[in-house]
Formats: C-alpha cells, structure tokens, sequence
C-alpha cells in the first residue's frame, strides 16, 4: 500500500460517506429523536456495516453476490422494503397531548437501522467493487487489504459521528426536539422517495 494509494481511497470514501441518500436521513432521524447516544450508536454501526462491505469486496465474497442476479435482486427488493418500512412509520408518526415522543428510539432500534441500511444496499459492495478493484491487485498483502477496509470504515463512522454530534447539541437540540414529529414525517417522506428510486432502478433492470 503507498501512500498516494492510500489517500486515493481516503478521497474517494470521504466523498461516498459524504453524498446524501437513505444513511444521513436514518442517521438524523436517531439523532433527533434519540438524542446523541443513539445518533453516535447508528454511526457506529454504519460505520461497521461499512466496513463489512468493505472487507467482503476486497476479499472477493461481494463480487459472488453482484454475480449472482438473484442474491443481488433479493438484496435490493430487501433494501426498498425496509426503507419503505422506515418511511410509513416516519410518515405516520403521531405526537401525545404532553408532546412526549409516541416511540421514543432505543439504542438497539439505533443500531439495528445504522447496520441494516448499509447491509440491504448491495450498490454498496458495487462500490467497493469498483473501487477496489482499481488498487488491489494479486500482490497485495492482506494487511493492506485489511487497512483499506478499516480506512473505510473509519471514515464512513467518523462522519456520521460528526452529524450525531452537530445534531445533537445541547444548545438547539431541545429546541429541535421539539417538532421531532414533523422531522420525523420529512425523513419517512424523504426515505419513502428514495424506496421508490430503488423499486424504479430494480424494474428497469
């Protein structure tokens, strides 16, 4: 691994950590609800199933699921379905007379979403796939291989742990929690369109 290898991977994760999709919207969504344990507990779980992926395409174990058009078929229905799943509940979230939380976020309802929002999207390991492929070869070690993988996963936690974090500040967090019920509405609306995205892109394939 030389460094301008390395810092190619650093560039080009920083900016898929960073694009907007379903992982930021279930990530706030904790965050505002939860407050920052669970936003830091979906973080870090993300950042797991990331590396996950990470580490399957490296080793070879993704490039069997892209290959097969049934496993990755079944990996993205199961990705539209639970995002679809997530946005009905946002959508239908309703607030008590006392403006107390309806569901309140557990931290295990946190790591659940934070995990299974990375390991339904097979495009992940199409990523990593495409990526790794570029700088991975026959002769590289597999510390290298485990490096690349933990840069992953590092970089995808280490992001999400700064939204948690921003989010979930003192100063305005209470003040945010205050319509956690319209946020909560807004990030179903948002994950339900990407849902339909996913169904579209599944059916013209």
């Amino acid at each position: 691994m030389t460094l301008a290898t390395w810092l190619t991977v650093v560039s080009i994760c920083i900016l898929g950590a960073m694009s907007p999709g379903p992982s930021l919207a279930v990530v706030l969504k904790q965050t505002l609800a939860g407050g920052r344990r669970n936003g830091v507990v979906a973080a870090l779980l993300h950042g797991l199933g990331v590396g996950l992926y990470a580490l399957l395409s490296i080793v070879g174990l993704a490039a069997i699921i892209t290959a097969s058009p049934t496993a990755f078929t079944v990996l993205q229905w199961g990705g539209a379905l639970y995002l679809a799943w997530l946005g009905v509940k946002g959508l239908t979230a309703r607030s008590r007379a006392d403006n107390a939380l309806p569901e309140v976020p557990t931290t295990t309802s946190a790591a659940r979403d934070g995990f299974l929002v990375v390991f339904l999207n097979p495009k992940i390991a199409v990523f990593f796939i495409a990526l790794f492929s570029q700088v991975v070869g026959q002769d590289t070690s597999f510390i290298a291989k485990l490096g690349y993988a933990a840069t992953a996963m590092i970089i995808d936690g280490a992001w999400y742990l700064i939204v948690a974090w921003l989010f979930s500040s003192p100063r305005w967090l209470k003040r945010l929690q205050q319509h956690t019920v319209w946020f909560e509405r807004l990030f179903g609306a948002i994950l339900l369109a990407l849902a339909g995205r996913l169904v579209v892109g599944i059916l013209k394939n």
